[in-house]
């Protein structure tokens, strides 16, 4: 009796052993698990966002000595997508607005000559504004990047004589006025199409971006007006094209780093069409550009 409860113990014990073989879990690292199932084992291993399934087939027997541990490998792997962006690039957008002078250019010289002194302005208050609102383009590398918007743009000329210009008239027409104006402003809109080329310095190396942007420039004209002021009458304004050239074109630079920077911009076309007199007159224009 004592044997035969001896010989069962030492079944008992075998057995256990020989399950907790083939059934145990062994922790490899706070993330990895070992799992032990009949005659294989499953590794499975997590870390970094990352699942890898491994199974390890083992042979017993005197047969399976001395022969290498067969393994077979299933990988699953759930990684964090990593989302290469699209080089192309389209949409509305208001990055940057312009703000700065106008000078007007008489055949090459900032005076004006006799003919067209009755053009002549108050510096620091004949101003020209713009900004894009639609862009597309596409980026070649992190530091290049091409692109054509489309936006507004204004030339406010501040006249200092008394003049109205006459709608409708060819070539360009003015009358002198009786009439003190405290401001006689002359304006042209247009649709600016500017074909954009920038060049960045690489990330990191500066604390901010410096940025370099050049490229050609088109433009339609909206429309002319001039607005008028005085004690007299009060506000006065008419819209006419007043002889403002219907398309323009021109280039432009701009040099920007974070947030602010600078742009001028000048047309090769007469500002003024039908209009002898004012042959050679063009519009140059440079100021601050601040970007969002």
């Amino acid at each position: 009796m004592k044997s035969l409860l001896l010989t069962f113990l030492n079944i008992a014990f075998i057995a256990a052993g020989v399950n907790a073989q083939n059934q145990q879990v062994i922790q490899v690292r706070r993330t990895d698990t070992v799992r032990v199932i009949a005659d294989s084992t499953v590794v499975e291993i997590k870390n970094d966002g990352q699942k890898k399934r491994v199974k390890l087939i083992f042979e017993y027997g005197s047969d399976s000595i001395g022969k290498p541990v067969k393994v077979s490998i299933n990988r699953e792997d759930k990684r964090d997508s990593v989302k290469k962006s699209n080089p192309f690039f389209i949409g509305l957008t208001f990055s940057h607005f312009d703000l700065g002078l106008t000078k007007i250019l008489d055949n090459g010289k900032i005076s004006l000559s006799p003919t067209n002194e009755f053009l002549d302005y108050k510096t620091w208050k004949t101003i020209n504004v713009g900004f894009d609102v639609f862009k597309m383009g596409y980026k070649f590398t992190d530091q290049f990047n091409m692109q054509i918007a489309a936006g507004f743009d204004w030339t406010h000329i501040r006249l200092k004589k008394d003049i109205l210009f006459l709608e409708d008239t060819r070539p360009l027409t003015y009358v002198e006025s009786d009439i003190d104006y405290s401001k006689n402003r002359f304006t042209s809109s247009y649709l600016r199409i500017p074909l954009t080329f920038t060049l960045s310095t690489k990330a990191g190396a500066l604390p901010k971006r410096l940025n370099v942007a050049v490229g050609p420039m088109a433009g339609i004209l909206l429309q002319g007006s001039q607005k008028v002021k005085s004690e007299a009458e009060g506000k006065h304004k008419v819209k006419d094209d007043f002889n403002f050239a219907p398309i323009t074109y021109g280039a432009f630079a701009r040099v920007w780093y974070g947030s602010l920077g600078v742009y001028t911009k000048y047309y090769f076309n007469d500002m003024f069409v039908d209009s002898p007199d004012q042959e050679g007159v063009k519009n140059l224009s440079f100021g601050l550009m601040f970007m969002f």
